[in-house]
C-alpha cells in the first residue's frame, strides 16, 4: 500500500472546497491591466493564503486549468506560481502538482475588547457609574440629523485644538449658569474627557519643572494611575471633614494638587468655605494650582448646589468636567477651563496629542445644549437617581440596624457604615461575593503606601492590617446604574450572607468560652 502523503491524504473533494472558498479573490486580478496583471494575481494568490482563505495542503490547479479558468496566458500563472513557491507560500514536485505549503501561518488577529467589563456578580455596586439606559437616543438623534444636514463642509476639516468656537460659546455660558465658573470661551479646552483634560495638565506642568503632585486621600485612583502615566509623582494628601489639608501640602512641597471639592470622591463631603479659602491662600503663597475635577457637580438632591472653586480664583484653579456622569462615558467629551498663564502650553499639547476632537461630536453637544435637551437630560437623571438612593438608604436601614450612611445629597454613590463583628475585611468581601453582591471598602480608595512616619492623620478609610476583626466595614456603594428592585435585592443578599457568618462566629466564639469554664 502507498504509504499517505499530504497530497494523498487530501480527497479531491478538500482541494476543491479549499480552491473555490478563494477563487473569487483571483477574478479582480485577472482583469487588472496587462502590465500589472502578474503582480496582481501574485498579491491576490499571497492574501488567499496570508489570511487562511486557502489552507496549508490545498492542491491548486494545474497552471494549464488555471489559466483557461481565468483568461490569461498559461505563461503568467508559470511565474505567479515560481514566485510564491520561491516565497514560500507554495510547494511543488516534480509531477505532484502544486500545494499551499505550511511556512505562513493566517494572518488573523483576534480582536481583543479592553473595555472594562461588569464582574459575575448579580448585583454589583459599582460607584460613579451612570444609568446607560437613559441616554436620550431620541433627542440625540434628532439634533445628529440637524447637524449633518447644515453642517458646512468645511467644517469636517481639521478643528481648531482648543474645539470649535461655537460650542467653547456653548460650554461657557453653560459653566457659568449651572456651575458660577468664570468661563471665557476663550478659556475653554475640549477635551477627550476628565482623563484627557488631567493627562493634559500633568504634561504642562511636568515641563515647568514640577515632579510631584498632591491627591486626595482618599481619592480616585484613576488620578493617581493619570498623572504617574505623565510622568509627575501622585502624593497623597489626607482628607478630613472639611477637604483636603492644606498643613499637608505645605509639608510635602507639592505645588498643585487635584480635587473634588463639590463632592469629594468618595467621602461624599463638600469642602466647608474655610477650607476653600485656606487652599486659595496656599495656591496663591507657592504661585501652584488647583486642579478641580467636578465629575457630578451636577448632580444635587437635598441642597442647593456648591458653586465651582475655580469661580473664586480662576488664575490659580483649572476645572475640569465632562458629559460622562449626564449623558455617556462612551461620548468621550469634557471640557477644561484652564488659566491664561497655562492656556497656550496645554493647547499645545492638545494639538500634538490628537489635532482635537471630532468635528461632528462637538456640533452635536453644542445644538443639544442649545436646544434645552442637556438641562431635560440632567432633570430625567436626578429624579430616577434621587429615586434610587432613597431606595438604597431604605434598604441599609432595613437590613442592617444602626447603618450610618453619608454622602447622600449629591453625587451617584453613598457611604456605608456597617456596624457589627463581621471578622476580617477580607472575609466580608469574599462572603459578598460568594452571595453574588460586589461592593467596595472605602480603604480601597486610599493611597497604597503611608508615610514614613505611619499613617496619614485625618485619612479616612485607612487600611487595617491583613486578617485583623474589624468593627464594622465602611463600603462605597454606588447606585445610579442599579434599577430600585436590585438595590433592594442586593442589600438583602447581602445582609443574609454576611449575617449569617457573623452568627456562625458567634457560635464558634461561645464554644471556644464554653470550653474554657
Amino acid at each position: 500500500m502507498t504509504p499517505k502523503t499530504p497530497e494523498t491524504a487530501h480527497s479531491a473533494d478538500d482541494d476543491r472546497a479549499g480552491w473555490s472558498a478563494a477563487w473569487e479573490l483571483l477574478l479582480p486580478a485577472a482583469s487588472a491591466p496587462a502590465r500589472s496583471r502578474g503582480r496582481s494575481l501574485a498579491a491576490a494568490l499571497r492574501e488567499a493564503v496570508r489570511s487562511g482563505r486557502l489552507t496549508s495542503g490545498t492542491r491548486l490547479p494545474s497552471s494549464r486549468e488555471l489559466a483557461a479558468d481565468l483568461g490569461v496566458s498559461r505563461g503568467l500563472v508559470t511565474e505567479t506560481y515560481e514566485q510564491l513557491t520561491a516565497e514560500g507560500y507554495l510547494r511543488s514536485g516534480r509531477g505532484a502538482g502544486t500545494w499551499v505549503g505550511d511556512a505562513a501561518r493566517a494572518a488573523v488577529p483576534a480582536v481583543r475588547n479592553l473595555a472594562p467589563r461588569d464582574g459575575h456578580a448579580r448585583v454589583d455596586f459599582l460607584p460613579g457609574v451612570p444609568d446607560l439606559s437613559l441616554f436620550p437616543r431620541s433627542a440625540w438623534s434628532a439634533a445628529h440629523r440637524q447637524v449633518l444636514a447644515e453642517l458646512p463642509h468645511h467644517m469636517l476639516g481639521y478643528p481648531d485644538p482648543r474645539g470649535l468656537p461655537r460650542l467653547r460659546r456653548v460650554l461657557a455660558d453653560l459653566l457659568v449658569r449651572r456651575r458660577g465658573a468664570v468661563a471665557d470661551p476663550e478659556r475653554v479646552i475640549v477635551c477627550s474627557g476628565v482623563a484627557q483634560a488631567m493627562t493634559l495638565l500633568a504634561l504642562a506642568l511636568r515641563a515647568r519643572g514640577h515632579t510631584a503632585i498632591g491627591v486626595e486621600d482618599p481619592g480616585s485612583p484613576e488620578h493617581a494611575t493619570l498623572l504617574a502615566a505623565a510622568g509627575i509623582t501622585p502624593v497623597g494628601i489626607p482628607v478630613d471633614d472639611e477637604g483636603a489639608d492644606p498643613a499637608a501640602l505645605r509639608e510635602r512641597g507639592v505645588r498643585a494638587v487635584v480635587t473634588t471639592p463639590a463632592h469629594q470622591f468618595p467621602s461624599g463631603i463638600g469642602y466647608s468655605a474655610g477650607r476653600r479659602a485656606e487652599l486659595l491662600e496656599w495656591a496663591r503663597s507657592v504661585d501652584g494650582l488647583i486642579v478641580e475635577d467636578d465629575y457630578d457637580g451636577d448632580f444635587r438632591y437635598d441642597r442647593a448646589p456648591v458653586g465651582a472653586l475655580q469661580g473664586l480664583d480662576p488664575e490659580h484653579v483649572a476645572y475640569t468636567g465632562s458629559v460622562s456622569k449626564s449623558l455617556a462615558p462612551g461620548l468621550r467629551l469634557g471640557w477644561l477651563l484652564v488659566p491664561d498663564g497655562l492656556a497656550a502650553e496645554v493647547v499645545e499639547r492638545k494639538r500634538v496629542m490628537d489635532l482635537g476632537n471630532p468635528a461632528l461630536d462637538q456640533e452635536l453637544l453644542a445644538r443639544f445644549v442649545e436646544r434645552g435637551d442637556y438641562d431635560r437630560q440632567l432633570r430625567r437623571c436626578q429624579r430616577a437617581y434621587r429615586e434610587r438612593r432613597d431606595t438604597l438608604v431604605a434598604a441599609l436601614a432595613e437590613h442592617f440596624p444602626g447603618v450610618r450612611v453619608t454622602g447622600i445629597s449629591a453625587g451617584l454613590h453613598v457611604i456605608a457604615r456597617l456596624r457589627g463583628r463581621w471578622g476580617p475585611q477580607g472575609a466580608f468581601l469574599a462572603r459578598a461575593a460568594a452571595a453574588g453582591v460586589a461592593v467596595r471598602p472605602l480603604s480601597d480608595y486610599t493611597m497604597p503606601t503611608a508615610p514614613a512616619d505611619g499613617v496619614l492623620e485625618g485619612t479616612t478609610g485607612n487600611k487595617a492590617p491583613e486578617g485583623t476583626a474589624v468593627d464594622g466595614v465602611d463600603l462605597v456603594l454606588g447606585y445610579a446604574h442599579l434599577s430600585p428592585a436590585r438595590i433592594a435585592d442586593g442589600v438583602r443578599l447581602l445582609a443574609e450572607a454576611v449575617q449569617k457568618a457573623g452568627k456562625a462566629q458567634e457560635l464558634d466564639h461561645a464554644r471556644v468560652q464554653s470550653t474554657k469554664r
